[in-house]
Order: structure tokens, then sequence, then C-alpha cells
């Protein structure tokens, strides 16, 4: 976890973006709308033609009421032709103002109609893109290799490109707006400029301090979120294992309850302080700012009514222009704002689409080579080294050994000795970063990524436990076939899982897990042989068991290995195990220290060497008598 947070104080940047800077940012802007519109052209056009329409509304009812109020003004000085209502339509003095009503009813009815259209058009297309961005972060994630997920500054990324995915939909409806308000201004500063061209400079006075203090405010929030980005994944993690089946049992029994409740409130209360002083900021200096915006306005309200008094302008008029000056100083102030927002918002979808520049670095080879299909020679490590990132130690080093074809090899040695390490590099998780591994001499980075994967099974102890049905946590082996149910009825009775299954009330269909109503959790060992049936599932050459057994009884993991040592004959295989009761049926067991092989041989091999295997033997055989 992070260090307690009175040890990060809030960041305050030493300057703010330059120009270039922020125009760098506002690229992304252009990958946004490009994103928007591939989400859907329909919804997109749509939205764009309904603002289109929507801009040009306000300088029209603005004109229409001018021109209602010099009528109504008029007819103040016509001879009344009857004291009644009657007597005035009859004469038709009436038709024109009334005309002029239904004009302006007309413009304000369909201002609603399609206002309320946009914001229809608008949440489903808000909707549809979230749903995109989505898919698109996750089949991102999917080609990154693993050193990205097992990097904190790469989740760190990741957690900020999710919240990002999430967040950023308000910004499609606030660019669109923008440009809705762009022309609007355009239309009225038009109006405006016709009557008195110089009130138009009066309306920077009103909006470049806000500008100033949005840009400021808006930068000051991005570097609090980014900068807190750990301590919001610990807040996450913190309200997971607190309330989760998973961790329900230990949590009670160690009373951890009010820890992971303190330690929350905690890292809780220092991030809503900063968020609070910083809202707090914001909120005096902008009651300042619209202090100045609304002076400006008045002493411009008061030219105009002067105006009107001496002659110059009707009473039309002075509706026309006081209108229109208050719609062009909101309209300015929000659209510079909106630049400002959305200039900030756009470092906020730098976090996004940076996390979608991140390029994998175990790529496929322009022209593969097809991956022996049986292996007929074996599985070299030639001189291989190899160091994770970040870390200077090396986790294996100078390591050669050969994997015969059909040999079933066990990698024995205390935590740390690099037998995961092995198996990540066979699988090509990782590369090494010296010397090289062959399958059947040719070297294992000349093989596509997804056929090396496609032709090894591998089952690891930390195997996820899929909240999903019976038959798709193990269709999940081999997804293509994963509804070809008498090959998933096959791996569960080769693992043992067939019987588990068997009892659960569906069978097969049967919701596992505890996330989901109906389902029906496991023990560690049934999850286990089910998490087994998946690597028979994908019937491969080469089948990898990392401590695939750790949650077995003995009676159930001697089970699963004689079924295991019957249907391998013929199969490359490699086993990791603490347990010398599993790895003695091996082959041949390799003994690792420090990423070096310190012992090679059969189980009666080396216990005859009374050497390190045979120290571990006698020590784990001890605890048996």
């Amino acid at each position: 976890m992070t260090d307690l947070p009175g040890r990060r104080p809030p960041p305050t940047p030493d300057k703010a973006p330059t120009f270039r800077e922020r125009l760098e940012n506002l690229r992304h802007l252009g990958r946004l709308v490009a994103q928007i519109w591939r989400t859907s052209r329909s919804m997109t056009s749509a939205s764009i033609g309904l603002r289109l329409i929507a801009s040009l509304q306000p300088v029209a009812v603005l004109y229409a009421a001018k021109l209602i109020v010099d009528e109504v003004v008029r007819l103040t000085g016509v001879q009344p032709p009857g004291p009644g209502f009657l007597d005035w339509w009859q004469s038709g003095e009436l038709n024109h103002v009334f005309l002029l009503l239904a004009l302006e009813f007309a413009l304000v009815l369909a201002n609603d109609l399609i206002a309320r259209a946009t914001g229809l058009v608008d949440s489903i297309l808000s909707e549809l893109h979230s749903n995109q961005v989505s898919v698109e972060l996750m089949a991102h994630a999917a080609r990154l290799d693993l050193m990205h997920f097992e990097s904190a500054e790469y989740q760190d990324r990741l957690e900020r490109a999710r919240r990002q995915a999430a967040g950023r939909n308000a910004l499609l409806s606030q660019m669109f707006g923008q440009a809705q308000d762009m022309i609007t201004v355009v239309t009225l500063a038009g109006g405006l400029f016709f009557y008195a061209p110089w009130l138009v400079l009066l309306l920077p006075l009103s909006f470049v301090p806000a500008i100033w203090g949005e840009t400021r405010f808006n930068t000051l929030a991005y570097f609090m979120s980014r900068w807190r980005t750990p301590e919001r994944r610990e807040l996450e993690y913190i309200r997971y294992i607190g309330a989760s089946a998973e961790t329900a049992k230990e949590l009670k029994l160690f009373g951890l309850g009010d820890f992971l409740i303190a330690r929350f409130k905690q890292l809780a209360q220092t991030i809503y302080v900063e968020n609070r002083s910083l809202s707090t900021q914001r909120a005096v200096w902008g009651a300042l700012f619209s202090s100045i915006s609304s002076l400006t306005y008045y002493g411009a309200y008061a030219f105009i009514v002067w105006r009107t008094v001496t002659g110059d302008f009707s009473i039309g008029d002075l509706a026309f222009l006081s209108g229109s000056f208050l719609r062009l100083n909101g309209l300015f102030q929000k659209i510079l704002l909106g630049f400002t927002a959305i200039a900030g918002q756009s470092m906020y979808l730098d976090d996004l689409f940076s996390f979608f520049e991140i390029e994998p670095t175990i790529l496929s080879p322009v022209s593969p080579k097809p991956f022996p299909q049986p292996i007929r020679r074996g599985i070299s490590f030639e001189n291989v080294g190899f160091r994770y990132p970040d870390t200077e130690g090396w986790a294996i080093r100078h390591l050669s050994f050969t994997l015969m074809a059909g040999e079933t090899l066990a990698l024995v040695g205390e935590n740390g000795a690099g037998k995961t390490t092995i198996v990540k590099l066979l699988t090509r998780l990782y590369d090494p970063g010296e010397g090289r591994i062959t399958v059947d001499g040719i070297d294992l980075k000349d093989f596509a990524v997804g056929d090396i994967h496609a032709h090894i099974g591998v089952i690891f102890q930390d195997f996820i436990r899929y909240s999903l049905s019976a038959r798709e946590n193990i269709g999940v082996g081999r997804i293509e076939d994963q509804d070809d149910m008498a090959r998933i009825g096959d791996a569960a009775e080769r693992s043992l899982a067939d019987a588990v299954i068997a009892k659960l009330p569906e069978g097969y269909d049967q919701q596992l897990g505890r996330l989901f109503k109906k389902g029906r959790d496991l023990s560690g060992g049934e999850w286990q042989k089910v998490a087994i049936a998946r690597a028979y599932m994908r019937d491969a050459d080469l089948i990898i068991l990392d401590e695939p057994t750790a949650a077995l009884d003995a009676k159930a993991e001697s089970e699963v290995f004689s079924r295991f040592k019957s249907l391998a004959s013929g199969k490359t295989a490699v086993i990791i195990s603490h347990r010398f009761s599993t790895v003695r049926m091996a082959d041949r067991i390799l003994v690792l220290e420090n990423g070096a092989i310190l012992e090679s041989g059969s189980h009666e091999e080396l216990l005859g060497l009374r050497g390190r295997y045979a120290e571990l033997f006698e020590l784990q055989a001890a605890g048996y008598r």
C-alpha cells in the first residue's frame, strides 16, 4: 500500500502548462471526435444537425420579441377602433401582432422540442461511446505484455484510463455545445454590431478574468487527480476487500474491519480535504469574477437605456440589444470557460489516449513459422538470462537445459529460485534478455505469439475462478470450442472435475461463484479440478502445471496425477510443485537455486546424490512421520 497520506503533500505545479503543451493536449480532441464518429455516424450527424438549428433560435426569438414590442408601442399611439377586444379584432389592427406572437410561440416550442431531441440523441450517443471506449480499452489491454500488468506505474496508468473511459462522456456534449454556442454568438454579435459596434468591445472585460481563474483551477485539479492515483487505487482496493465474500472469513477472524475502516477514512479524508480546499478557492474567485462580469453588463445596459431615452433606439431596439448583450455576455463566458474546461479535460484525455499509445514488446514476427505439431525433438534453453523490468538482480542467468519431446520435467526449488520465471519465458509472456529458447531448433521468437499459446496448456496456482457456468469455466481453455460439449465433458473427466459438476443442481449450466444470484461456490480443491480441466480442454502438446494441486488433499492429488501420468503419454509436460510426492513421478527433476540449475536427475538419482534435493525431501518426509 502507499505511504500514509500525510507524507504526500498535494502537488502545486511550478508553472502552468505552456501554450504549446496545451495545443498538444488538444490534439486528443480530434481523436475523441473520430472515436465518437466511429461509434455511430447517424447519431453523431443527428446531434450536429439539431445543434445547428438550435444555434439560430436565440437571435430569431430576440428579434421576434423586438418586433412585438415595437408593434405594441405603435398600437398604443393608434386611435382605438372601439372599447372592446372584438372592435380591435374586427378592425384588423391586431393581425400583425398576433402573427408575431404566433411566430415567437412556434420558435419557443421548436426550441424546446429540439433541446429534448438533442438531449435524447446525446444520451444514446454517450452510452454507445462509453461502451465503445470500454471495448477498445479491453482490446488494447489484451495486447499488452505481462510486464505492463506487473508494474505499479502501468497499473496507475490503466486506472486513470479506466476512469477517463467512464468519466469523459460529458465532454462529447460539451464540445458539440461549444460549436452551437459559437454559431449563436456570431448571429447575436452581428445584430449588436449593427446597432452599437463598440459594445462588443466591452465583452472581453467580463470574461478574461474568469478565463484565467478557470484555467488555473483546471490545471490544479488535474495535477491533484493524477498525483493521488495510487491513493485512489488503494481506496478501491480497501473498499473491495472490506466487503468481499473472498475476504470475509479472514477479516472476521482477524478482526480487521476497524483497521480497514480507519485506513479508508484516513485516505478518503486526505483526498476530501484537498478537493474541498480547491473547490472553496474556485468558488471564491468565481464569485469575484462573476461580479466583474455583472458590472460590465449593467454599464452597457445603462448606456442602451440612455440611447433609448434620447430617441436613438426604439423600445423594441432596447429589448433586442439588452437581451442580445445579456445573452452574448453569458455565451462568451460560457464558450471561453468551456474552452478552458475542454483544454483542462484534454489533459485527462491524455490519460486515456496515452494508454492506447503503450505498445506491446512481445510481438509476432512478420512471417512466423508454424509451431511444431507434435514437438519432435524438444525445447531447449540456451544460456538464458532474464531480469524483470526495473530490477537489477537476475531472476535466472546462464540457464541451459533441454526438455525432451514426450518428457515430464519437474522444477523444484525454494520461492524465488526461478521456477515460475521459466514458465513465463517458455510461454513467451516475457522474452529473455540473454540467450534464446528453441522448439525443435527454432527460436521461440520466430513463432506467432497466438500460435505458441494455442499449443500450450497452462494452469497457474493463482488461476481465475470465473463467475461463469461450469461449462464456460472449462470452455475458456479453448475458447473456439466453448460450445463443444463432448470436448468439455472429456476434459472434465480427465481432470476429475466431472464428479464435482455432477453434484451441482444444474450440472454444466450451473453458475459458479457467489458473485451472481443462484451461483454455487466450490471448495478450493474443486475449483482446482475445474481449472486443470482447462489445460486438458486445450489438448496441447505441451502441458505446464504450476503448483496445480496446492488446494487438493493427498488422496485427490494422487488421483489427479495418476490420471495425468496415464493421459500425458506422448505429451511434453512441465510440473512445478513443492510436494515431492508429486514431483517424484516426473521423468527428470531440475533443482533450481538463485536462477541456476543446482542438481538434475530422476527422483532416485537425486536421492542418491545426497545433495539439496535429498535434504529437502528428508525435511518434508519428516513432517509426515
